[in-house]
């Protein structure tokens, strides 16, 4: 018996083994890989995957905002591009709604957690992960927040930065998500809510601008990314090792039905989910990928616990909104 099952194994081996170089070769015949995201800087994992496979990587980037309206648009003309999409997963979730994505197991996502693979299309590879960063020259770690209740502590009266909660989808996601995850009954959430509006945090447009005024001195503390801590070196940036998990929207990848180059679509998402990719991503840009193993170079990064959030539905966020901007008194 046991020589059976041994013999199972290496043949079911040789048979993955074999069926991932008939892949690579078909790729190469099929020369390039279009990939259609909203992610940045992976040019040099473009550039990598065009080195190691033999296969160029063309990357087209879109906002999240013209996504789901461009690839449909494109897709319904029977002129959909793209070999494979990358984007926030509800983004995904409606495109195979639609019929836009195609079933494929990336044998690359084989080491992943389980709850990373949505069906047969949407893998998961990361989490576009929020957290609070802090000024290190102005604020001691000792000092910084400890608990997101701490967020409401008079002391940080004027020294806040945040994307608007009023109408920024991710952070009103993610107000939602602490309600959801963090504090025992919604009485709590709000008390903090209150708390946080009454220490009258200043309101940017996205995360993006976050940083800025934190780097200046500006003010002291950002509900924001930790990846700037990476993008935005040297800046005098740390962040703060909450008792509490951090939480964020999760990313996916996908290969899209009837791409142009169907192998090419599957090497490149193969390649995509490999430990290399994952690694330069959260090395290069910061990004938390879910590549077993793989952290960004943030000190203490690979001991925190990172959590997808529940993504919202567009009444939920524009309910919530309506309610963050009476709470937070943004005009």
């Amino acid at each position: 018996m046991k020589q059976i099952m041994v013999m199972i194994v290496l043949l079911a081996s040789f048979t993955v083994a074999h069926a991932a170089e008939d892949v690579a070769v078909k790729a190469k015949a099929e020369g390039v890989a279009t990939f259609y995201a909203n992610i940045t800087a992976v040019e040099p994992i473009m550039e990598a995957f065009q080195a190691d496979t033999g296969v160029k990587g063309q990357y087209t980037r879109i906002s999240t905002s013209k996504f789901v309206a461009t690839i449909l648009t494109e897709f319904e003309a029977g002129k959909l591009m793209a070999d494979v999409v990358q984007g926030p997963l509800p983004v995904l979730e409606i495109l195979k709604q639609k019929g836009v994505l195609a079933p494929y197991s990336s044998p690359a996502a084989a080491g992943y957690p389980e709850w990373t693979r949505k069906d047969e299309a949407i893998q998961l590879f990361g989490i576009e992960y929020v957290g609070l960063i802090y000024n290190k020259d102005l604020v001691k770690a000792a000092d910084a927040p400890k608990r997101y209740q701490d967020l409401a502590d008079p002391k940080w009266k004027d020294k806040i930065v945040m994307a608007n909660p009023a109408n920024h989808a991710t952070t009103i996601s993610w107000l939602v998500g602490l309600k959801e995850n963090v504090f025992s009954s919604e009485d709590e959430w709000r008390t903090f809510l209150k708390g946080l509006a009454a220490n009258k945090p200043m309101f940017v447009a996205s995360f993006g601008p976050t940083p800025a005024p934190v780097e200046s001195g500006e003010k002291l503390i950002a509900i924001s990314m930790p990846k700037y801590i990476i993008t935005k070196a040297p800046a005098p940036l740390d962040w703060a090792r909450l008792e509490q998990p951090l939480f964020g929207s999760p990313r996916a990848i996908a290969v899209t039905a009837n791409a142009p180059h169907p192998n090419a679509a599957k090497l490149f998402v193969d390649y995509w989910l490999s430990a290399k990719a994952m690694g330069m991503l959260a090395t290069d840009v910061g990004e938390y990928v879910l590549a077993p193993g793989v952290f960004p170079p943030i000190d203490g990064m690979d001991k925190a616990k990172v959590l997808p959030i529940r993504e919202l539905s567009d009444e939920e966020i524009q309910k919530w909104g309506t309610e963050f901007q009476a709470i937070f008194d943004v005009k």
